[in-house]
């Protein structure tokens, strides 16, 4: 176990070096720093982003089964000293079985006593705190001492000693909260320990590679194979039931026949009821294998929000869906999230006319919400300025009159890129703008590209076609320059094959760049940074703190 832990520097009062102390048993977290004459008991964990240092007053004492939470800073003055419980002198005692909470600040000469409770954010300095007493949120302990056993509430001052004589005694119920939390930490430090020991970990990884399995499939297995047969999931839809059960939604699925595909006729599959990645998953292959030859989606529940959070087809008459088909975390929004397909060829015969089956079904859905449809077209001069002009106007109302009038402006615009728009009347602003073609030809189905809410109007600079390891295709790029319009900052994620199962993305580091071709730079650097991994681009929303996008640009 790696941990940052120094010596005291030499300084004017003190030439000493001294090191810190720490006992065998207990974790310090290798991003805390541990500086100085600091004697940390048995059992101790310090966690996470915490800061111990005793370069100018000292030395500190930590008591034995004591938790030191993130970002708790504790230090102490060169001069004053308080006396520990064993008769020495320290510019901090903390005792035993004390929890010192989140970005709470002890500062010596400061004295907490056995079995205390310092709450997030709260100070003691130059005070005692006599053992059993609970101090809540945000109080700040001054020049005295608290008797022992007593109840600080949140946002008290406490500097003066009438003050102090003056506070309730701690009840029952607060002991036994306080005891809790001793506990909490204890099973933290246990599982730190073991997850820093190969011995104690690699058992548990075992377990946990056997669970993800599906049918005698590991996911695994699933995530290299290059097609998804019509019985078996992919492992972006493993992926999405995973995140969508993580979230607290529902699962259901939904199936429907060539025929009535074209009218948006669905029809449910058997309610999925399951609380586990393997019981879903299971009731997803059983609909896949009842309803063979058909198209079956997959679709997430806001049971809170009673709306639908994701929709992305599964499996398709033909047996085969695309392998790139992603999802991206649901916004908040009073609409259901669409996936956006970028299709302009008809493998299935279930489009209309030169219109793709998926586009079809975008339109069906827009108009199902009340939103408005208009197109646009560029050539490929003006494409990379973001000059688009409208179509004609479509002020129809059935999916039948929109296609027909797409197909109008298809037919008009041959070699331009031409995009389908969805546009919501009430907020006067786009939900949806997927390119259905360009000036090559039809659009090949979309590799995870993602529909969200844009307030305004952007497009694509023209870039290669083709994804390789280390360059983005023309969708990501597309995406890149939506989400820089719109305000969004981007960030970037990586996983390696093992870790893509359990979801333990990695950030890369945020995208400070404000043009296209810094974002562009930035993202192949990650790409060439982690070769043989799943990397992924991230939309953020700065204002409402969300994730507007998640797409993977790179897999293994």
């Amino acid at each position: 176990m790696a941990v940052s832990s120094t010596a005291a520097p030499p300084t004017p009062w003190s030439r000493s070096l001294a090191e810190p102390e720490i006992h065998e048993t207990s974790f310090v977290h290798s991003f805390s720093n541990v500086i100085g004459d600091v004697r940390v008991g048995a059992n101790v964990i310090v966690a996470p982003g915490t800061s111990i240092r005793a370069d100018e007053g000292t030395p500190f004492y930590i008591g034995e089964n004591t938790n030191i939470q993130d970002g708790v800073v504790i230090h102490g003055l060169e001069q004053g000293r308080v006396i520990g419980d064993d008769g020495n002198e320290y510019s901090v005692w903390i005792g035993s079985n004390v929890s010192i909470t989140h970005m709470a600040l002890i500062h010596g000469p400061a004295y907490v006593g056995d079995n205390c409770f310092i709450g997030f954010r709260s100070t003691v300095f130059n005070a005692r705190v006599g053992s059993g007493c609970i101090v809540m949120m945000h109080a700040l302990i001054q020049d005295v001492e608290i008797p022992p056993g007593k109840y600080v509430p949140s946002g008290a001052i406490i500097t003066s000693q009438q003050q102090a004589d003056r506070l309730p005694d701690v009840q029952d119920q607060d002991q036994q909260f306080a005891h809790h939390v001793v506990g909490i930490n204890q099973a933290l430090r246990a599982g730190y320990r073991c997850a820093a020991d190969s011995k104690c970990i690699a058992p548990i990884r075992d377990e946990l590679a056997k669970s993800y399995t599906s049918n005698g499939v590991t996911v695994l297995e699933l995530e290299r194979s290059s097609e998804v047969a019509s019985n078996s999931l992919g492992a972006e839809t493993i992926d999405q039931v995973r995140y969508l059960l993580e979230q607290g939604y529902k699962i259901g699925t939904e199936h429907v026949d060539q025929r009535r595909f074209r009218t948006g006729s669905w029809t449910s599959c058997q309610p999925i009821e399951a609380r586990s990645v393997n019981e879903a998953l299971s009731a997803l292959e059983g609909c896949l294998s009842e309803h063979s030859g058909e198209y079956v989606r997959l679709f997430g529940i806001d049971p809170k929000g009673k709306r639908r959070v994701l929709e992305t087809i599964i499996q398709r008459p033909d047996g085969v869906v695309t392998a790139g088909a992603s999802f991206k975390a649901p916004a908040s929004t009073g609409s259901a999230s669409y996936s956006s397909y970028n299709g302009n060829g008809n493998s299935n015969g279930a489009g209309i006319g030169s219109i793709s089956a998926e586009t079809v079904d975008q339109i069906r859905k827009l108009l199902a919400g009340g939103y408005k449809i208009g197109t646009e077209h560029v050539d490929e001069r003006r494409f990379r300025t973001g000059s688009w002009a409208s179509c004609k106007p479509i002020d129809a109302t059935s999916a039948k009159d929109v296609v027909a009038a797409l197909e109008e402006c298809i037919g008009n615009h041959q070699g331009e890129y031409v995009r389908l728009i969805g546009i919501d009347p009430k907020a006067k602003r786009r939900v949806l703008e997927s390119i259905i073609q360009r000036p090559n030809g039809p659009v090949a189905p979309s590799n995870g590209q993602k529909t969200y809410p844009s307030s305004s109007i952007s497009s694509s600079p023209k870039a290669t076609a083709t994804a390789s390891s280390n360059r983005l295709n023309a969708e990501v790029v597309d995406q890149l320059r939506q989400l820089l319009a719109s305000g969004y900052k981007i960030s970037a994620e990586h996983v390696d094959q093992r870790r893509f199962r359990t979801g333990s993305w990695a950030s890369c580091g945020q995208i400070e760049a404000r043009s296209e071709r810094d974002a562009i730079a930035a993202l192949e650097a990650y790409l060439s940074e982690y070769p043989g991994e799943y990397v992924r681009l991230i939309g953020i929303d700065p204002k409402a703190k969300r994730r507007v996008l998640e797409t993977i640009i790179q897999r293994p």
